[in-house]
This record gives C-alpha cells, sequence and structure tokens, in this order.
C-alpha cells in the first residue's frame, strides 16, 4: 500500500478524481456519499465538482439514512446542491465521510460497516479529516480501498 503527500484543498480533490477517473465508470454511475448533514455536505458539494467532467451521480446520504438521500446536481453559479430524493440503486462508489467517526454521532463504525456489506461489489472511499478514522478505531472494522486523510491547520489574525 502506497502513501503519497499533497497540500491544500486540492490534494483531497485531485487524487479523489484521479482514483474515479481511472474506473472508467459509465455515464450516470452511482457515486454515493454518506455524512454528517451540514458538516460533510460542503466537502461532499466540493468532491462531487471535482469529478464533475464524468457525467455521473453523485449522492448523500444523512448518516445511513438511504430513505433520506438526495441527489446532488451542479448548479450554475453555485456548485451541487442536493436537488431531489433519490435512494441509491447500484452504487458503483461508496463514499464514507470522517465526519461520521467524530464523538456523539448517531451512527457508529458496525452500523456504516452494515451498509457497506450490502452494496458487495461497490468501491470504498474514505474521506476525513485529522486521522478520524483511525482515532476512533473505525480502520480495524472496515477497509477503504482508498483513504484520504487530510489536515487541517488554521491561522487567525485579528486586530
Amino acid at each position: 500500500m502506497g502513501q503519497t503527500t499533497y497540500q491544500g484543498v486540492p490534494g483531497i480533490l485531485r487524487p479523489f478524481k484521479e482514483y474515479i477517473e481511472k474506473k472508467s465508470l459509465p455515464a450516470g454511475s452511482e457515486i454515493v456519499f454518506y455524512g454528517v448533514p451540514g458538516t460533510c455536505t460542503p466537502f461532499v458539494e466540493l468532491l462531487c465538482f471535482a469529478i464533475r467532467s464524468l457525467s455521473l451521480t453523485c449522492i448523500f446520504v444523512p448518516y445511513t439514512e438511504e430513505e433520506k438521500a438526495q441527489k446532488l446536481t451542479i448548479k450554475p453559479d453555485v456548485g451541487f446542491q442536493a436537488s431531489e430524493a433519490y435512494p441509491p440503486k447500484n452504487p458503483s462508489f461508496l463514499v464514507i465521510m470522517g465526519g461520521l467517526a467524530m464523538p456523539n454521532m448517531p451512527v457508529t463504525a458496525d452500523d456504516v460497516a452494515s451498509v457497506m456489506s450490502r452494496w458487495k461489489g461497490a468501491g470504498t472511499i474514505g474521506v476525513c479529516f485529522m486521522h478520524m478514522f483511525e482515532k476512533a478505531g473505525w480502520l480495524d472494522k472496515m477497509h477503504f480501498d482508498i483513504l484520504i486523510d487530510a489536515d487541517i491547520s488554521v491561522d487567525v489574525i485579528s486586530e
């Protein structure tokens, strides 16, 4: 297993897009993102924007509640936004967002692993910040074909 280090937001988006591109998925293939509403959705929207040229279907599932899933579509002058109810039917990839592993979330690693096992044949991608999956012990309970683990550094300058 290899490891490469990137920087900044492009360091999250570029390897994601390259990984999806290499799979040569047919148009309309489902990329299903599982995450925390509000916390993960801006990052999901960025990831969808990175693959916008691939004609894939992006779906956001709040937590693991597939019955509440929303299709994400590009809106001119805005970017990707939830557009309609759209439960996954045949995912090509499951993208698990690290916000799910944060403390006090209403899902467990076992809940997410159960969802992943239901979609046999779908590829698995983990996207997290600050080693969240590792810190929460989730890497012992699930496998990712690729894990994008970014660090956030913050400088605040004020008067």
